[in-house]
């Protein structure tokens, strides 16, 4: 089996995951790039093998179970294990999400991405992650999902966001549940918070690059064995619940 580390990354043919991908690529690792549009994903490889890294294709809705074993096969048939796996896709759900006004279908769309699909692609890959020596996990969440934030008139967490919001908070959550099945195991799972960042999530309107906000995700994405688990960071660190 290859030395070289193996990473996939879900929703990384743009933005955050794009460069999550290009990130890790960058440290000489082999990147699925995981992504439901076949354009697109194709277009982000061939982007990324021309700046020199070994990057493959991964055909994957997150929020679909066949789709989530057959990259999980995919995976497996090209390295046989995975070293980390980088959960980034996720949606809005659209604004404004007043709670008064939010339809029950919009909290269901976007809870079945940002949170089931999390765990249903989390559990695909488990078998693999649990073949590599250094398993890592990253949930990419939000601040808006920090409930201890929320809470403060001065934190600045952004507009109302019934659906978006408590949907980090949801994956806040299930990342502890997972940390403590996983403890003893060896595999590390953390949430991460990129930061207001201008991507098409938001209309553009971010202030940090991209780039800057893929930063955190490849930090817990190469933790020692003695790293932190089942914890929330951004470029500051800790982050409270």
């Amino acid at each position: 089996m290859s030395e070289q580390k193996v990473a996939l990354v879900t929703g990384a043919n743009k933005g955050i995951g794009y460069e999550i991908a290009a990130g890790l690529g960058a440290l000489g690792w082999s990147v699925g790039v995981g992504a439901r549009d076949d354009g697109r994903r194709d277009a982000a490889v061939e982007k990324l093998r021309a700046d020199g890294i070994d990057a493959f294709g991964v055909p994957l809705d997150v929020t679909d179970d066949t789709s989530a074993a057959a990259a999980a096969e995919l995976v497996e048939g090209r390295a046989g294990r995975l070293d980390v796996l980088v959960n980034n896709a996720g949606i809005t759900g659209g604004m404004p999400q007043e709670p008064t006004k939010v339809a029950p279908e919009t909290m269901r769309t976007v809870v079945e991405t940002n949170v089931i699909g999390v765990i249903r692609v989390t559990n695909a890959m488990l078998p693999l992650l649990r073949r590599s020596a250094s398993p890592r996990i990253v949930n990419m969440s939000s601040t808006v999902g920090s409930l201890t934030r929320q809470s403060d008139p001065d934190a600045g967490t952004g507009p109302i966001a019934a659906a978006y919001a408590p949907s980090k908070t949801f994956l806040n959550a299930v990342t502890v549940q997972y940390a403590k099945e996983l403890a003893g195991t060896g595999i590390l799972i953390n949430a991460a918070c990129p930061g207001f960042c201008a991507t098409d999530l938001n209309g553009f309107r971010g202030v940090r690059t991209p780039e800057q906000g893929a930063a955190t995700a490849i930090r817990l994405a190469q933790l020692p064995d003695d790293g932190p688990t089942g914890a929330f960071f951004d470029d500051d660190g800790p982050i409270p619940w």
